[in-house]
């Protein structure tokens, strides 16, 4: 599985690139806009192709869930801290069905205490970063869980054959996609390696 995460602040072309990944193959987008307003957010996701809005997961305003029809939502680290001690309250008015739940998670223990059971999970950073400066890489080894975990941090084509070493079930991207000269060529370049 390859993930990409929308870049934090919308840049240049964003939804027209998106568009063309998601035409290449990409099955699953993560859009994490934690600066837009709900409206703001709800209009990102208007101007997505609809043919695609079930390859899309939302990592905040999670009501929209009931506005689309998405793949699913994500839990920030902080925010499922906050709420999955009572999902029954939480998901209460939402639209789940058939939808992934996913979160993110910053220590492989956590992960592994974690009783509630999420499609995946986000582990990172993996490897050093690249959308953001001074955030080192771990290099969590999952090959013992039996959990779906997804690595994020620093992948790129040249450390794919690592991430599948260290028994990721697979790769969410940011910086490789969006901070390169040709995001599709660089999607491109990630998928043949993976």
């Amino acid at each position: 599985m390859i993930i990409v995460l929308s870049p934090e602040y919308d840049i240049p072309n964003e939804v027209e690139i998106l568009n063309q990944l998601f035409k290449q193959g990409l099955a699953c987008y993560h859009v994490r806009k934690p600066h837009k307003s709900y409206e703001e957010y709800c209009a990102y996701i208007q101007q997505i192709d609809t043919a695609f809005h079930d390859r899309i997961v939302v990592h905040d305003y999670h009501k929209v869930i009931n506005e689309f029809n998405l793949k699913g939502i994500h839990f920030k680290e902080q925010h499922r801290i906050d709420h999955i001690d009572n999902p029954g309250k939480y998901f209460k008015g939402l639209n789940m069905f058939g939808k992934t739940i996913s979160s993110s998670f910053h220590d492989l223990k956590a992960l592994e205490d974690c009783y509630f059971e999420f499609d995946y999970h986000f582990l990172s950073p993996v490897f050093n970063s690249i959308s953001k400066e001074g955030y080192s890489g771990r290099g969590f080894n999952v090959t013992d869980s039996n959990k779906t975990i997804i690595a994020l941090g620093g992948i790129c084509p040249e450390n794919v054959a690592q991430v599948k070493q260290l028994g990721y079930n697979g790769i969410a991207v940011l910086g490789s996609i969006w901070k390169a000269v040709n995001p599709l060529q660089s999607f491109k370049n990630i998928e043949a390696v993976f």
